[in-house]
């Protein structure tokens, strides 16, 4: 069964992160690099539901610096790429974990990247969405000018300190009968992706909006991660209506990758919701790649 433990980065800092339970499945153990401050609920093919199938492989991942149980670095700066690959490995090595499938996800897939430049032999395969390697991000229509939708990102950033605490108001009037597992009439009428994002987005709302903030700021202030030396199997997967990594951005991305497969998916930034059986599918493509 699923369950949270914690283990102590490089620096010092106590991390938290959550196993699936599902150890000794055959195939590759599982990495997710998540999206900044979102919960293992938003995988649930992954047996983020509490419920693992009998083919689910085992999967780890972790809550960022001062997110979701783990705690705040000492040094407040301590919240770069880099960082976050520190507490990867840690939460790798605490799960007794080798080498992994990663997949990423936002700001997760420069995560994802870094690791694998950093230490090929810990990777063994990428799956990436939503995201880019590193270079800032920016959000908005893919034909506005750079430096706008670059500046949107930044504005956005800084907002979520004055917007997030209402929006976690709201978030939270949601019926926890939606969540996905519960058992309740109101579960069975509402489709699946539809009881992933009330949980999910239950579990975002508890954050502290200004630390939030801050951690998204430093993520867009992160150079270029080179990635044409990347060597294993990798799959971009670009979601068509993403304004927070536009599909040009992610084009470019699995073109800058050697031999990387792109998938392009009629979805937004939340594809791990809205594609869940195709992300299962892809992933099991990797192994045999």
């Amino acid at each position: 069964m699923p369950h949270l433990d914690d283990v102590v980065a490089p620096d010092g800092t106590r991390i938290r992160w959550w196993d699936n339970g599902c150890v000794g499945r055959p195939g590759p153990d599982v990495v997710i690099s998540n999206g900044l401050g979102a919960s293992p609920a938003a995988w649930p093919w992954l047996g983020g539901d509490g419920h693992p199938s009998s083919g689910t492989p085992r999967a780890v991942t972790w809550h960022h610096r001062g997110l979701g149980g783990s705690e705040r670095p000492a040094d407040p700066e301590r919240i770069t790429i880099g960082d976050h690959v520190d507490d990867m490995f840690a939460v790798m090595d605490a799960a007794g974990i080798a080498s992994a499938a990663v997949v990423g996800w936002s700001v997760g897939v420069a995560v994802a990247f870094e690791a694998a430049r950093r230490a090929p032999e810990r990777v063994s395969s990428l799956l990436v969405l939503g995201g880019v390697a590193g270079g800032g991000f920016r959000s908005g229509p893919s034909w506005a000018p750079e430096f706008l939708t670059r500046g949107i990102s930044t504005a956005s950033a800084w907002s979520l300190r004055l917007v997030g605490p209402p929006v976690a108001g709201l978030i939270s009037l949601l019926p926890r009968s939606m969540d996905l597992g519960a058992a309740t009439p109101l579960a069975s009428l509402a489709p699946p992706p539809l009881q992933t994002l009330a949980e999910v987005a239950r579990e975002f709302s508890h954050h502290d909006w200004t630390w939030f903030s801050q951690m998204v700021l430093a993520a867009g202030k992160e150079p270029p991660i080179p990635v044409d030396g990347v060597r294993v199997p990798t799959t971009v997967v670009a979601g068509e209506f993403d304004t927070m990594a536009p599909v040009e951005d992610m084009v470019a991305l699995a073109d800058a990758v050697p031999d990387a497969r792109l998938v392009r998916v009629p979805g937004t930034h939340f594809v791990p919701l809205q594609f869940p059986d195709l992300l299962a599918a892809e992933l099991d493509r990797l192994r045999s790649r």
